[in-house]
């Protein structure tokens, strides 16, 4: 029996897809949005793999067919999962895969935002040194990196994978979790006490706008804001306008409430020199595309031998 599987969105994962060791039948489609085209396309379908598709209620009770839905990413937001569950469906996701990626990218940022690189950069290009009577010139405040305090929101593989690279550059390591766990501190320690505070929560009822204009509030005149997390986790209109008042020292954000934002998005439209916004690619080093791809592959593989791995 060849087990017809469906790529919706093959365009979000630039890495190879290697064949599957079973019989099937496999297609792909570039990207997939309308609940009509993701009905349309997985008609008859028993393996659904996807990204950023949504998965909805509505959507899933269509697709009798259905028996599991592989996410090409550790989020899964995305599904319903209370529904598929009803269903019968089975949801796997990616795990323990953005172990260099993220945290590079986070680290990034910090050094981009505390040093003001981007804004330095974007003077020299506009011909400011040029223009200087001193051989530099302190338009754009600059912070070191060493000595200052990092809070973890969210302290689990990322979490610590950061955490490592942060004591290794001199930081003082602060963090923050839902799960207890020894050495952890209060959230208003981390609003409190941190210089970078950097996101790694899941987006739950629970922690979505976790940090809005009163935690914003809390936090140090010069302390830099980091998501390359979920975008749902920040009041956007908040840190806006924290930004622009001066409330904090900047931010540098990887995700936004919608994506890809094409009505629009106030983060990502703002010019401001202590804003950096990226196109959600954190993740997506060549090396760790790879890696979720072939543990793409190795979830449905597990699943048709009827050891079902990564199951949300």
């Amino acid at each position: 029996m060849a087990h017809k599987i469906v790529f919706l969105d093959r365009e979000s994962l630039d890495a190879k897809v290697r064949e599957f060791n079973f019989p099937h039948e496999y297609t792909e489609y570039e990207s997939t949005w309308t609940p009509e085209e993701i009905v349309e396309r997985l008609k008859g379908a028993e393996i659904a793999l996807i990204n950023k598709v949504p998965m909805r209620a509505e959507t899933l009770k269509q697709l009798p067919d259905l028996k599991l839905i592989a996410v090409a990413a550790t989020g899964t937001d995305v599904v319903d999962k209370a529904v598929a569950k009803e269903l019968g469906i089975t949801v796997v996701n990616i795990r323990n895969y953005a172990f260099n990626t993220v945290p590079e990218h986070v680290i990034g940022l910090m050094f981009a935002l505390r040093r003001a690189i981007v804004p330095y950069a974007n003077s020299v290009r506009r011909g400011d040194w040029a223009k200087s009577t001193q051989f530099c010139y302190f338009d754009y405040p600059i912070h070191d990196i060493a000595g200052s305090t990092l809070g973890i929101v969210g302290y689990g593989a990322l979490g610590k994978s950061i955490a490592k690279r942060a004591e290794a550059l001199g930081m003082k390591v602060i963090a923050y979790d839902v799960f207890p766990q020894e050495g952890l501190v209060d959230f208003e320690t981390i609003l409190r006490e941190s210089d970078v505070i950097t996101l790694h929560a899941p987006l739950t009822p629970e922690t979505r706008n976790m940090i809005g204009a009163e935690q914003l509030a809390k936090m140090k005149k010069h302390a830099i804001l980091i998501n390359t997390a979920r975008g749902g986790l920040v009041d956007e209109e908040a840190l806006a306008e924290a930004l622009k008042a001066g409330t904090i020292g900047g931010a540098g954000f990887d995700v936004v409430v919608t994506e890809p934002p094409k009505n629009g998005n106030i983060l990502c439209e703002l010019d401001l020199p202590n804003l950096i916004v990226t196109p959600h690619v954190a993740w997506a080093s060549k090396e760790a595309m790879q890696i979720l791809a072939d543990q793409l592959v190795d979830n449905v593989e597990a699943y048709v031998a009827g050891k079902p791995q990564n199951v949300v």
